[in-house]
């Protein structure tokens, strides 16, 4: 059966994946395509959002798409830009706000026949953000909702199923921005809500098995929560045509290695452990600029993992962890970053490897991903884990890379990592690293001075890593943690704990 889909156009709007999410929330599939490539509309699609924007309407800067495909046809939501978009050109009037319209709002006018708002509260809060506003609609539009400054809230078309709101829903501020977006998928569109993480692994599992059939496939394992779901995934498609290969690059956490491997082998999966320490270290040896750095370790690890492939004889394919969002930045409206990081490049297969792509997971954004390896029975261990980046300690150690360096970062990172786990804040914080500064700094030990390395704490709480505040770990905590550090890790006689927030800092350092 076709999955029942919602069509998401995005116009760059930065709450665009967060629109996806909230649908996804409602065990609906939903998929973001650039509005400037609207893809074919078959039965399958039950019903498209229009995303909001940076740009204004009024400045022309994105070529408007032809919505004649399902204008009238299927029901259409057009969020703030979007919004404006549908005011504007059907004659409607969009000018600049004269005050900027951003933060919270309350609703006091909530149509009560239109079904878009059925069940919201009078008053109720929603999130504002936008430089423009629609002063007045086209002659068959109708004002839906409103608050005490925004006039045109939200608008229907008389006799379609086309709606517009100048609001965001799908932020944690509209307080009942899920009863509209409920109101939209299910009553409106007809969404049968059945996209469930069963449903996804049985669907899954058949197409993988017709597409790979009896042929083999390989898997970089990183320990990862990405690769150890895929993996999963594929083994429950294809069992032992499923040939994973874990490279120890020598910049994993302490003792990871070994303990990934265990767990790994414990689930039944054909996997290969590879010690390529000394020479992920030899070509790092003298590099000291962070994008330099993950090119060696990417490019290493690439010649390790073709190496290792080459002895699996007729291997067709190359599985990859790769999401959703990994999906979505690369075919974004803005184009990809200036500089994407090399660990999180999208198809980033050297030629000559000569290998066709699979990648079960890029449908699903992170959240989901952890779903389905509970569904398929991965270990708290793995699921739960905090994101690792791709080249691991390789840009925690800022500066130059040494052996030492490692064994000083390594040892630091697990104390604190075992006491946040030991004192039960390990799943209240997103992410949690340890730093090791190219900085020295004098201290006393004894009777004696030392002049030796820093080190910073970083945790910092998120939903998706694309904003992040710091966690406000226990003062207590933190005493611990350091005085442990510095006593029991030999180089270190300085700690200090990171309460920068992303933006406008990043989580990692490098």
């Amino acid at each position: 059966m076709t999955q029942e889909t919602i069509l998401i156009l995005d116009f760059g709007s930065q709450y665009t994946q967060l629109i996806a999410r909230r649908v996804r929330e409602l065990n609906v599939y939903c998929e973001i395509h650039p509005y400037n490539h609207v893809p074919e509309i078959q039965g399958n699609i039950k019903g498209v959002i229009l995303s909001g924007s940076p740009y204004s309407v009024r400045d022309g800067i994105l070529q408007s798409p032809d919505l004649s495909a399902f204008r009238n046809k299927i029901p259409l939501l057009g969020v703030c830009y979007g919004a404006q978009l549908l005011a504007w050109e059907n004659g409607g009037n969009v000018e600049p706000s004269a005050i900027r319209e951003y933060g919270r709002a309350n609703l006091s006018f909530i149509s009560s026949y239109c079904p878009l708002v059925a069940n919201i509260s009078h008053g109720s809060q929603v999130w504002m953000s936008h430089g423009d506003t629609i002063l007045s609609l086209p002659k068959d539009f109708e004002i839906i909702a409103s608050t005490s400054d925004v006039k045109v809230g939200g608008f229907q078309v008389k006799g379609e199923q086309t709606f517009g709101i100048q609001f965001h829903p799908e932020v944690y501020h509209s307080t009942e921005g899920m009863v509209l977006l409920r109101n939209f998928v299910v009553d409106i569109c007809g969404c049968h809500q059945n996209w469930t993480p069963n449903a996804f692994i049985e669907t899954s599992i058949h197409e993988l098995q017709h597409k790979l059939g009896n042929d083999k496939v390989v898997l970089g394992l990183s320990g990862g929560v990405d690769s150890s779901v895929a993996a999963m995934l594929l083994h429950k498609a294809i069992g032992k045509n499923l040939f994973c290969i874990f490279v120890d690059n020598g910049l994993l956490r302490k003792n990871e290695f070994e303990k990934v491997i265990h767990s790994y082998l414990n689930l039944g999966l054909n996997v290969k452990g590879v010690d390529a320490r000394e020479r992920f270290l030899d070509s790092l040896e003298g590099i000291t600029d962070p994008e330099k750095k993950r090119k060696a370790i990417g490019s290493t690890f690439i010649d390790v993992f073709d190496h290792e492939a080459h002895l699996i004889e007729d291997v067709s394919w190359l599985a990859q962890g790769t999401i959703y969002p990994d999906v979505i930045e690369s075919v974004s409206v803005k184009g990809p970053s200036a500089t994407i990081k090399s660990h999180h490049n999208v198809g980033g297969l050297p030629d000559y490897m000569k290998l066709k792509i699979v990648e079960p997971l890029n449908t699903l954004f992170k959240d989901e991903v952890r779903i389905i390896g509970r569904e398929l029975g991965l270990p708290p261990f793995i699921i739960d884990r905090h994101p690792f980046p791709g080249p691991g300690l390789g840009i925690r150690i800022l500066g130059e890379i040494t052996a030492e360096k490692v064994r000083i970062l390594q040892d630091v990172d697990d104390i604190y990592i075992e006491n946040l786990h030991r004192h039960q804040l390990y799943d209240k914080v997103w992410q949690a690293a340890a730093i090791l500064l190219p900085v020295q700094s004098v201290g006393v030990m004894g009777d004696e001075r030392t002049y030796e390395n820093v080190v910073a704490l970083r945790a910092v709480n998120s939903t998706d890593g694309m904003t992040a505040d710091w966690s406000h770990l226990p003062y207590e905590f933190l005493a611990k943690v350091s005085n442990e550090i510095i006593n029991k890790v030999k180089g270190v006689n300085r700690v200090v704990y990171d309460i920068s927030s992303k933006p406008p800092a990043t989580i990692e350092w490098e």
